[in-house]
């Protein structure tokens, strides 16, 4: 059993974060297996240092244990370009040039436009465009590459699942029947970055050999796309175990903007790791 938690360092770890590193923590124990750091800093813009090093500070007061080094993305985009130019020779990406303002503005127009469970989803504007129209503005245009659904869909071999050890929306654990619509045709990369959230996470899970994704249930749906790009990849695929949210007493996930819940604040309070494990109903 190898499990793994995977922050970004874009502010300091709140009680949801506690949760979520201690389920993941706890169950790699239970089997006498592994517990991987990972640290998500794609977003070099939005991460800083100071986060990563209250991080590791952090959860070491937890009293968590992880293997080292720590895997850092930012230190491998080459092997995300990689699984990024196979998708490309396997004709399942498209390049959009739309921006947010025109995505929205199109799907405010359309009377049909298609929605997900997080909301409209993309309508699928550049996907008709020509081969000469798309390498023509790739030239001049920033562009982000869709992963094209359909296509994708056309090089699998029949339906896809996944293995629910937790519950996950509406359901409880078992085998779970992939539905990549869920999401739409994701984003999977910028002219200026070789890797979205999406992709980057299945590269990483493959090569770190996570066998079991613990994750809270507001990423169920991220599963579905993730599952469809190992299959297309040709990747490993773990279990998953979607748990339970850590709710503010407003009912809404925590903010790493409300400095009182986090871990930082707390333990200045006087707060114990006990404590914590209590508060988060562990």
């Amino acid at each position: 059993m190898k499990t793994r938690f995977a922050p970004s360092p874009t502010g300091y770890l709140h009680l949801g974060h506690a949760f979520a590193a201690l389920t993941a923590y706890d169950a790699a124990r239970a089997e006498g297996g592994e517990f991987v750091l990972r640290i998500e800093d794609i977003d070099r813009p939005r991460c800083r240092p100071e986060y990563e090093s209250a991080i590791l500070e952090d959860l070491a007061w937890l009293g968590i244990e992880w293997e080292t080094p720590v895997r850092r993305q930012s230190e491998h985009f080459d092997e995300y370009a990689g699984a990024l130019a196979t998708l490309e020779q396997m004709g399942v990406l498209y390049p959009c040039f739309c921006t947010r303002k025109e995505i929205t503005e199109e799907v405010t127009r359309a009377v049909d436009a298609p929605h997900g469970p997080e909301g409209p989803l993309y309508p699928g504007t550049c996907r008709a465009l020509s081969s000469e129209q798309r390498v023509a503005r790739m030239k001049s245009e920033p562009y982000a590459l869709r992963l094209d659904l359909a296509k994708a869909g056309e090089s699998m071999k029949g339906p896809v699942y996944f293995n629910e050890h937790g519950r996950g929306p509406g359901g409880e654990a078992g085998m779970r029947h992939v539905q990549p619509h869920l999401l739409g045709d994701v984003v999977l990369a910028r002219k200026e970055l070789p890797a979205s959230y999406h992709l980057a996470v299945v590269v990483d899970d493959a090569l770190q050999g996570i066998k079991l994704v613990t994750r809270g249930e507001d990423l169920f749906h991220a599963t579905h796309i993730q599952r469809v790009l190992q299959e297309l990849l040709g990747l490993p695929e773990p279990a998953y175990a979607h748990h339970r949210l850590i709710l503010d007493e407003t009912g809404k996930k925590f903010s790493k903007r409300n400095e009182a819940v986090t871990l930082r604040a707390l333990r200045a309070s006087g707060a114990s790791p006990a404590d914590i494990r209590k508060r988060v109903g562990l």
